[in-house]
This record gives C-alpha cells, structure tokens and sequence, in this order.
C-alpha cells in the first residue's frame, strides 16, 4: 500500500520503508494525564468539590457520556470515513504526499481520526518527560513535519485499529485533544467553555468545539476576538460537513447556523484559592499532606506528579456545614486586619475519637498572589505546623494547665486538694523536679497571677476554675516537669516548629511552647475520648483516575491516660465553663459543654480549647507579628460588635456551638470517680509551747500550710508558740493554711475572789485595775464580794480592767 504512495512521489522508497517496516505493530495509548479534586461533605452526605489541580484540565468520561451531536461532528469533519478504513486513508494519503512532495515536507494534512490519536498520544509522552531537552527532543520528533514522521504515524495508525474498535479510538481521540491553554479533552471543554457536560452539547456547541480541534488556540472561544473565526470554521466547515455526511438534517443545519456562538466560560476550581467558606486554608493542608507523604510518592517531584496528573479524587474529612458556621463566627469577631495590632484569629475543630478535622478557618483570605494586600489575605495557615501551612505557631498560655492536673491525679492527688495560689511566690531550681533535664534553670522565679487574682489557698478545681498561675506552680514543685510533659507529648503535643518541647517550669506549666491550634483541639479532643489520642487526619479516601482505592494516611489511637483519670479532669474542664475564665463563652442551651482558657506573656496571645463530647474546638485570637495586649484591645467584627478583654475567642466558640455545632448532639460526661474529687483531710498537730520555726515545720510535714499570726497575749513565756487556727486537734482539709500564734507572755492567772472579805479581796487583787462597786441590796451587810468580773482566768494586767461587786459592812 505505501510503495505505490512513495513511487508516485519520486522518493527512495528503500530507506522509507526500512523504517516503516522497523516500527512497532502498534502504539499502545498512555493513562492520561487528569485533573485531580479535592471534595468535602455536605450535611447531606452528598460530596461538594473544594479545588481541583492539574497540569491539563482532563476528566476522562466513557463513551456514554459524550453527546451523539460531537461524535458525529468530529468524525464528519476530520475523517468522513473512519468507520471504513484501516487506519489510513489512502486516497487522500497520496493525494497528500504528492501535494507535499514540491515543499520537502508536510504541509498538507490527510491524517485520519486514528493518525492523529497516534500523534496526541506521541506528543502526551513527551510533554510527561521531566527533563527538558528529552522533553523538548521528544516533543520535536513527535510533531516533525517530514514524511519519515507521517510513514511512523500511519504504521501505528494501522496497528492500532487492529488492536483497538473504532468506538475505543474515536473514545481515545475526544478524551486526549487539546481545546487551547490547559483544557484537553472533551469533558474539560463543555464545561470550560458552555458550563455543561459532554453528554448534553447541543449540534451548535458540539460544531463550535470541534472547529477547535485542529487549531486550538486560533479558535478558542474564550477569547472574544475569535468568536468569529470559530463560527466561520463552525458553519463553514463543521456544520456543512455534518450535513454532508447526513449526520443532521437541513433544518437541524439552519438552526445551528443561525444560533450564535454564545460562550459560558467556567473556570476550574484551579487551586485552594478558589474553595468557598474559608476552607482555602483547609484545602492547602491537604494538599500539603499529599505533596509530603511517601504514601502518593517516593519523592517531592513524583508526589507533586501524581497530583496534578493523576486524576485522584480527593473526599476529605471537612464539614461544609460546620466550616462555614466556623467561617462566620471567627470573621464576626476577628477583623481581617487592624491598624493597632497584626491581628490574626484561628478555629479548628476535631472529632473525638476519629481524628477527622472537621473545620478550619481563620481571619484571612487565603491567597498565593503575591500582589494580594498582605493585610487581609495570606498563603500561611494558623490552625497547622509550619510544615504543612507555614505558620511557627502560638504559645498557648493556661491551656497547657489540663496536662499539669492529668499528672495531678495521675499521681494519687484529688481536685480537692488545697493548694496555695498566692501572688509573689518564690520557685527556684532546689524545689523543681525535671528528670529530663531540660529547660532552663530556675532561680528566684517569681510568677504573677495572670489578672493579679489574690490567690490564696483554695482546691484545685477551683484554682482551675480560676486559672491561678501560682496554685499551679506550686502543684507542679510537688509533680516531676519531665512526667508532665511525656503526658502532653502522649496526648500529641509538640512544637509547630518542628522543635523540641522546652520542659522547664515555665513552658510546661503555662504554656511557653508554641504550638499550633490543630495540636491543641487534638489533644483536648483526646481527653474528651475517655483519654485515648487519635491523631487528627484530613483525607478520608482516595481514588485514582481508574477508581482505584488509593491508600491514605489513618489515624493512629493510643491511650494516652487512664479513663477514670480522664473523667475527672473533664469535670474540672466543665467547671471552668460553668464557673470559671470561660463562662463568657458558655452557650447555656442545655449540652454539655467543657473547656480552658488560656492566654500568653503579655496578653499577645488568647485561647480557649474545649467542646463537646462530639466535637473539641481551639478557638485563637493573637497576634501574628508582634507583642501588642489582646486583652487591652477592643476588636470589631463583620457583625460590627466591639469585643474587648479578649472575649473575642470566646465569643467565636460560642457562636459556633450554639448556632450550629451543638446541633451534632453532645453525650454527658461520666462521673468522676470520688478519689479524684474529694478533699483529703488531716488531724492539725499541737504546736503550742515551741518556737515559730517548730511550728512551721511540723505543720508543713503533717501537709498543711503555714502562716505566722504573730504575737497574741498568752500565759506561755514570751516567744513560744501560744495556739493555732484552726486548733490542734481539728479536723481540716489537707493542704488548708494553718495560722500560728506567738505568746508575748502577758497573761497572768487572775483568782475568783466571790465569797472572800474585802480586805482578802484586796490582797488577791493586788496589782489590777480594780473597780469596786457597791451592792444595791439592803440586806446585804456582810462586808464581803458578790461578784466579779471576769471571773478566773489568764488576763493582760495592764489592759483587763476587773470589777468587783461589793457588799458592805453595816
């Protein structure tokens, strides 16, 4: 069949055909390069697309899915008889090769729909090589315009309709041509450019994208100075070839004709910028994740491969529902941007018990455009590490507290427990116990109490309630640092930096660590699951282009405390809703809610991480940049309220929960077993008739708290310890402060002179301030005392005055 081509041309046929002949039978067509979407769930179960990514916009559909109308308009005008020939037409082939052979090369086409899926196929493996000059050597020797190249297009032509059915070819074809920019094949292109899918092109729309077909980017309606071209090449061309080919009828021709070519360009969901309800920031998260983990890929540049190319469909963990009532709470009282301060506001929320991240918002706009004001809109996400969204993280402040009472507990101590929470408290390294031995040391640490609260000694639940820095310190000199941080680290804490964790006194006890929002719903959601961590993931499944399961990555669950443990420091958590720092954010609409507030060194930073037993949210509001006071700043949402006091976070929490996350149900929390909530009480020693410093030592090792009341008149000698409050033999709560007393040795016995005669009266009296009053009665005449007051005793002779009632001598 060639040869006669050839001789007609005058070429040597010799080497022609040594090369033709040389060539595989056939070429067998690639997987396809194909968009990949990441989706999250409505309420409804149903999936709602986020953002799709791609390096050509391609979704492959089956022969059903396409219109009848473009099938027809393709075959008529690129290959009227593709259902009868092998692979190659031979009468326009030579009537080509001879037109060509005058120019050297080829100028006129002639390829059948086959010749040209061998040609797309070619060019596809080129444009997939990584390395440019291969890339660009491949791409050359696909798309030569030389008889050599159009022989190799033919042979593989022919061997392809042996291998394959015409319906497979044409399926090939329409699936793998280029519709101009980055839209291939003929799913992308009914939505790009009519916002319909294949299956439903009219005859006119159908005429209109394949008129595209051979000159792509001349006639690609998106640009309205081609609309014309493409309408002149859609009648001229298409339409009539149609009609030709009685694929439509005269009438149909006439109606398509006079219908204008009227695009309905719809972009893709190219990137996370384009996802709605905030969730761009959620959308990068998991797109960072696919971009690191060896599950989709050995290295960075398969992995990124993999995504633009693969066609994953991407179902994620994200909410719909809860993302945008998250959105809204956190943009009614977060402003974008402030003058005052760099404002920055973050809420995740986290399933117990899953792991699943169900929302994820915060006061920006997520955008990658570099001219994007930097105020309102930004790339880096504060809700992650900084390895998956580029934020440092946040010091988190009195949130760090619930790991200080899980080790509280852990180690035989009750939320009864009095501890001592007063201002001005001395902790230095000879009382601080880190068998980490990290952390810097400690001399002379003097902790203030974060709103200047009194403290004193009261129960650690309500020093929790209360948030009081120094009852906590005080606590932690009894605990191990080194324990208290294996806890958090068991429950998923860690640094957003990827450093390690600081395991001093101040980092472990008020949360100098920065640490990102994600980790702390974690963590507090892990509490909330009986004390078993899952870890938080984002992709539920993963499919590939061919509907293959693609392995994700899973949550890992471990128990990281005992569940009775667990239990009772959710009751103190519900405690500080209901009657602590975070009664302001209490939605009071009957579920039950548990929480902590926290807020860092000079007010830059507020929290509050809590939830319900379905869902545990960390709601942020900070600085970005810089060390300005949120407590002493006054912000204004889009609801136009101004928040001050750094009730901001609070308010965001409620809202989401009382508008929308409490609809999910919360279950009441069990119980605390009564060990762990009881106030342990001890027998107060006597330590009347010592020194002071006696006192103080015996009081403390019997667990109580010391305090010196000073001198007291007492029949002691001067100096000893005269009594105590509560008295030696009482019954008190362990921990509670007792007060000692020193005698100043003023008291003198004083006797009971009532009966005696005055003048023995006068001797026993001797020394006092005495009143004498003589007695009303008329019959009272035996010289003698009737009363006095006060009676017997130890009494300051110099203060006491005593009055006698005397009867005279008549």
């Amino acid at each position: 069949m060639v040869t006669p081509a050839l001789a007609v041309t005058g070429l040597a046929a010799n080497n022609t055909i040594g090369v033709f002949e040389n060539l595989p039978s056939y070429i067998k067509p690639d997987a396809l390069s194909q968009t990949s979407s990441i989706y999250a769930k409505n309420a409804d179960g149903s999936d709602v697309l986020l953002a799709s990514f791609f390096d050509q916009n391609r979704q492959t559909v089956g022969w059903t899915d396409i219109s009848q109308n473009f099938k027809d308009a393709i075959v008529s005008t690129e290959d009227p008889r593709f259902y009868v020939h092998g692979g190659m037409d031979v009468q326009s082939t030579v009537r080509a090769l001879v037109a060509n052979t005058v120019s050297g090369g080829i100028t006129s086409g002639a390829s059948t729909i086959s010749q040209q899926y061998v040609k797309n196929i070619l060019v596809q493996r080129a444009e997939a090589i990584s390395d440019p000059v291969a890339q660009k050597a491949a791409y050359d020797d696909a798309t030569a315009t030389t008889t050599d190249r159009k022989l190799k297009e033919m042979k593989l032509a022919i061997g392809l309709e042996k291998e394959y059915s015409k319906d497979d070819i044409l399926l090939g074809y329409m699936n793998i041509a280029l519709f101009g920019g980055q839209i291939y094949g003929i799913q992308a292109a009914s939505r790009y450019f009519f916002n319909v899918n294949a299956d439903s092109l009219s005859i006119a729309q159908a005429a209109s994208l394949a008129a595209m077909v051979n000159e792509p980017e001349g006639l690609r309606i998106d640009d309205p100075t081609k609309i014309q071209a493409n309408k002149d090449r859609r009648d001229k061309d298409v339409l009539a070839s149609m009609l030709k080919e009685h694929a439509i009828s005269q009438t149909e021709f006439d109606a398509a004709v006079a219908t204008p070519v009227e695009p309905h360009i719809t972009p893709p969901s190219t990137g996370c910028q384009t996802a709605s309800n905030g969730a761009g920031f959620f959308c990068d998260y998991v797109k960072r994740i696919i971009e690191q983990d060896p599950t989709f890929g050995a290295t960075q540049d398969e992995r990124d491969h993999n995504l633009n190319t693969g066609g994953y469909k991407i179902y994620t963990t994200l909410d719909t529902n809860l993302q945008a009532a998250a959105n809204t709470a956190v943009s009614d009282y977060v402003p974008q941007s402030m003058s005052s301060v760099d404002i920055g506001g973050a809420f995740v929320t986290v399933e117990p018990g899953t792991g699943k991240i169900l929302a994820m918002a915060q006061n920006k706009t997520y955008s990658q455009d570099p001219s994007a004001d930097p105020a309102t809109n930004t790339a880096v996400n504060y809700s992650t590490d900084s390895a998956f969204g580029g934020s440092t993280g946040f010091q988190n402040g009195s949130t760090s507290k619930i790991f200080v009472i899980l080790d509280w507990l852990k180690t035989g101590h009750s939320l009864g427990d009095i501890v001592n929470g007063a201002n001005n408290q001395k902790f230095t390294t000879s009382n601080i116990h880190n068998s980490c031995g990290a952390g810097a040391p400690v001399e002379g640490y003097v902790a203030g109490n974060d709103a200047g609260e009194a403290g004193g000694r009261a129960s650690v639940l309500t020093q929790f309630d209360d948030s009081v820095n120094n009852a906590f310190l005080n606590m932690a000199t009894q605990l191990d640092l080194c324990d208290i941080n294996a806890i958090a680290t068991s429950f998923g804490m860690h640094r957003a930096n990827g450093t390690p964790m600081d395991t001093g006194l101040y980092a472990t006890v008020l949360g100098g660590n920065e640490v990102a929002p994600l980790t702390m719903a974690a963590a507090y959601a892990g509490v909330a699951n009986k004390g078993a961590f899952c870890t938080p993931v984002a992709i539920s499944s993963i499919t590939d282009a061919t509907g293959t399961a693609v392995a994700v990555p899973q949550t890992t669950c471990t128990q990281a405390i005992d569940p009775k443990i667990a239990a009772a420091a959710m009751y103190a958590m519900q405690s500080v809703v209901q009657n602590g720092t975070a009664t302001t954010g209490n939605p009071n609409d009957g579920t039950p809610h548990f929480g902590k507030t926290g807020t860092t060194d000079a007010e830059k930073d507020v929290w509050i991480v809590g939830g319900t037993s379905k869902l545990v949210s960390a709601s942020w509001v900070g600085n970005v940049n810089g060390n300005v006071s949120i407590r002493h700043t006054t912000v204004t949402g889009n609801n136009g309220q101004a928040v001050g006091s750094g009730y901001s976070r609070l308010y965001v929490w409620k809202q989401f929960y009382k508008g929308t996350a409490d609809a999910y149900g919360g279950d009441s929390f069990p119980q605390p077993d009564s060990s762990l909530t009881k106030t342990a009480t001890a027998t107060v020693p006597d330590v009347s008739g010592g020194t002071i410093d006696q006192a103080q030592s015996k009081l403390t090792s019997a667990g109580f708290g010391f305090s010196d009341g000073g001198q007291v008149d007492s029949d002691k000698p001067a100096g000893q310890v005269a009594n105590t409050n509560p008295s030696a033999g009482s019954s008190v709560a362990k921990g509670s402060s007792v007060t000692a007393y020193t005698s100043n040795g003023k008291l003198t016995p004083l006797g009971d002179t009532t009966g005696q005669s005055t003048a023995a009266a006068a001797a026993a009296l001797a020394g006092w301030n005495v009143t004498t009053t003589v007695s009303p009665d008329p019959k009272c005449t035996s010289d003698t005392i009737v009363s006095q007051n006060p009676g017997a005793g130890s009494y300051n002779k110099s203060t006491t005055p005593v009055a006698v009632v005397v009867c005279p001598k008549k």
